[in-house]
C-alpha cells in the first residue's frame, strides 16, 4: 500500500475488531512414534525451489503490457493473461468483477482474480497481492509527470510475479492444505497527494477508504460463503534491491503468531538481512480490509525505517515509490528469492 500517513492502531481496532485464532498442524508427515512422556517430533517438509528467474519474467511480462490502471486496455489485457497463467497452473479461477467508485467519482471496472488450488480441502491458506498500478506518479520530483501512470514493476508487479511462480510450483507439488491466491484490483487508485485538502470534500474523497477498493469489495462479497482460511499473507512491494521487510504494526496486532512464523522461517533460511526484527508503524493496506471479513492476514511490505521523519517506529518507502523509477530496473532476483522461498517454506509446512 502506498499511504505515508500514519494512523494509530486504535483505528484498526475500531475498523476491524478482534479475532480469536487456533492453529493446528494437520497434514504434516507422521513423526516417529514417541516413547511415553515424550512429545512427538515434527518433521520439516522440504518445499520446491523458488525460481527467481521465472518470477522476474512474470514481472517483466506485466510491465510489458504497460501501466495496469483500471479502465485501460493494458489493464484488461494483463488481467486476461494472469487468468490464463493461473489456469495453466491447474487452479480453479474466478474473476470477480464490479464497478467501484474512485475518490473523484470515476467508475472503475474492477476485477479481483481468485485462484483456488485443491478446492476440496477444508483447511486453507490465503496468499494475496494487488495487480493494478498507480494512475499517478504523485511523488515524482517533476510535477509534469504527476498525472502520468507508472510501470509499477515493484508496486503491484512484484507480488504478482512471486505468486504466479508459487502457483506454477503448486501444480507440480501440491501442499497438504488448500491454497487460495487472490490478486486484488484497484488497490492503488487512492487519493493523490496533489489534491488539496480543501478539495477532497468536494471530491467525496476519504483518504483512507479511497485505497484498496478491490479488497474492500471482496471483504463484503467473499468468493466462498463463510470463507475462513487459517491465515493470509499479503505481498506488497517485494522485489526491489535492498528491500527491508519490517514487522508492520497492524500485522502484529492482527496475527502476531503468523508474523513470528514468517520472520523466523526467513531467518532460518538465511534471509535475515531482508526480514528484520524491527517494528514499524502501521500501513493501511489490503490486509486491513480483509480483517473486516474476519481474515487474519499479515503484510510483507518494503518499509525503510525513518525515525527522523516520523518518530519511533516511523518509516518511509523506497525512493521508487509512486514515481517513474518504479520500473523493471529496480527489481532484484535475490529479493524475489528471499520472499518466494520463505513463502514456500511456510505453506508446505502447514
Amino acid at each position: 500500500m502506498k499511504i505515508t500517513r500514519i494512523v494509530g492502531i486504535g483505528l484498526v481496532v475500531l475498523i476491524v475488531g478482534s479475532l480469536v485464532y487456533t492453529s493446528c498442524n494437520t497434514g504434516n508427515p507422521p513423526p516417529t512414534k514417541p516413547t511415553k512422556g515424550e512429545k512427538p517430533q515434527r518433521v520439516e517438509v522440504q518445499p520446491p525451489s523458488f525460481e527467481a528467474d521465472s518470477a522476474f519474467q512474470y514481472i517483466s511480462k506485466q510491465v510489458g503490457f504497460g501501466p495496469r490502471v483500471p479502465n485501460s486496455k493494458s489493464h484488461v489485457a494483463c488481467g486476461d493473461w494472469i487468468v490464463n497463467q493461473l489456469k495453466a497452473s491447474g487452479a480453479n479461477v474466478l474473476s470477480q468483477q464490479a464497478a467501484l467508485t474512485a475518490y473523484d467519482g470515476t467508475m472503475l471496472n474492477v476485477r479481483n482474480i481468485i485462484a483456488s488450488f485443491q478446492p476440496e480441502k477444508k483447511e486453507r491458506i490465503l496468499l494475496c497481492a494487488h495487480w493494478d498500478t498507480r494512475p499517478f506518479s504523485d511523488k515524482d520530483q517533476d510535477k509534469n509527470l504527476w498525472k502520468k501512470p507508472i510501470d509499477g514493476a515493484n508496486d503491484g508487479g512484484s507480488g504478482v510475479g512471486v505468486l504466479l511462480e508459487v502457483a506454477r510450483l503448486l501444480k507440480a507439488t501440491p501442499t497438504n492444505v488448500g491454497i487460495d491466491i487472490i490478486f486484488f484490483d484497484a488497490e492503488d487508485y487512492g487519493s493523490p497527494e496533489f489534491v488539496p485538502e480543501d478539495q477532497k470534500e468536494k471530491l467525496h474523497a476519504d483518504f483512507l477508504t479511497s485505497w484498496c477498493l478491490g479488497s474492500q469489495y471482496w471483504a463484503r462479497n467473499m468468493h466462498t460463503p463463510n470463507y475462513n482460511p487459517r491465515f493470509g499473507i499479503l505481498l506488497d512491494m517485494v522485489g526491489a534491491t535492498d528491500a527491508q521487510f519490517n514487522k508492520e504494526e497492524y500485522s502484529v496486532s492482527i496475527a502476531s503468531d503468523v508474523v513470528g512464523l514468517v520472520w523466523n522461517t526467513a531467518n532460518k533460511l538465511g534471509y535475515g538481512s531482508y526480514f528484520l526484527d524491527q517494528d514499524v508503524t502501521g500501513v493501511i493496506d489490503d490486509h486491513i480490509m480483509l480483517k473486516q471479513a474476519g481474515i487474519r492476514c499479515i503484510d510483507i511490505i518494503d518499509t525503510r525505517p525513518d525515525v527522523m521523519a516520523m518518530g519511533l517506529g516511523g518509516y518511509k518507502f523506497g525512493s521508487y515509490h509512486h514515481t517513474h523509477k518504479d520500473n523493471i530496473d529496480i527489481i532484484d532476483k535475490s529479493t524475489l528469492k528471499a520472499v518466494g522461498q520463505t513463502l514456500l517454506q511456510v505453506i508446505y509446512n502447514q
